[in-house]
């Protein structure tokens, strides 16, 4: 048995490379994370995604909204992904956590992808999905497109850069170490909530946003969106206020909500407006 095992790899070595079958392509996608949808969304053939959140569909939210409307869709739970027969299921780190155990534990491959901190790190993602379903020269076209844009904006930057800070629903701001202060810093802008000290995500008082000198107030929109009382805080009276003087701008969220090619679309918006500012 030993000399026939080495028998087959020694004739395996001398096959041509062609001969050697790769391992197939999945055929059937499952994704369940609105982050992981987009990238299989722009990656994979749609004859071979089985289904996306559903919230993929939503405009107001996603980017690939009428891309999703041509799969199915899921709501993330185990029961609808096995009726699927998915052979590759892709979910993030932190979101339908129960589904993805009980779907490993029924021998469905599944590979769970986590949270960019930055450009470089949603490159390698973007590398990796596209090489976990057999796409990799559409991944390598994708990430050169990213860094053609992101060549585009750099020679665009104001020399100077304006003060600005994020504002998010309850109160919550973006600092040092997240994807987002990469975003700002990459549009030419200089971000308050790093020069305090703050690490990734952290709420600040508004009185602390009206006398932090900043040029820019950078909100989180969703245009149309249902009203919330996360969101009351956006449309606070000193908010208003504030607009007198100093720049503000509503970026849609779904622009910079996941790490993928739209979060060039918010760089190149804000570089435009930190153009603007004087």
């Amino acid at each position: 048995m030993i000399f026939a095992a080495v028998l087959a790899g020694t004739v395996a070595g001398m096959l041509p490379a062609q001969a050697v079958s790769a391992a197939p392509k999945p055929a059937r996608i499952v994704s369940l994370n609105l982050c992981t949808d987009e990238l299989v969304l722009r990656l994979a053939d749609r004859a071979r995604i089985a289904s996306v959140t559903w919230l993929s569909r939503d405009p107001r939210n996603a980017n690939m909204a009428e891309a999703a409307r041509a799969v199915g869709v899921n709501h993330g739970l185990a029961e609808e992904v096995l009726a699927a027969k998915p052979d590759l299921v892709v979910a993030g780190a932190y979101t339908t956590r129960t589904t993805a155990a009980l779907l490993k534990r029924t021998g469905i491959p599944v590979r769970e992808f986590g949270v960019p901190r930055n450009i470089a790190e949603m490159r390698a993602q973007i590398t990796e999905m596209a090489a976990l379903i057999g796409e990799e020269e559409r991944g390598t076209r994708l990430v050169a497109e990213i860094d053609a844009r992101l060549a585009a904006i750099a020679a665009k930057r104001p020399i100077e850069h304006p003060r600005a800070i994020v504002l998010r629903p309850n109160g919550f701001t973006v600092g040092r170490g997240s994807l987002v202060d990469e975003i700002l810093t990459t549009a030419g802008l200089d971000n308050i909530a790093a020069s305090l000290g703050i690490e990734s995500y952290g709420q600040i008082a508004l009185e602390t946003v009206a006398l932090g000198g900043a040029q820019m107030l950078i909100l989180n929109d969703t245009p149309d969106g249902p009203p919330s009382l996360a969101n009351e805080i956006l449309h606070h009276p000193l908010i208003v206020k504030l607009g007198a003087r100093l720049k503000l701008i509503a970026l849609p969220s779904r622009l910079w909500t996941c790490a993928g090619p739209s979060v060039l679309d918010a760089v190149d918006l804000l570089a435009k407006a930190a153009g603007d500012v004087r």
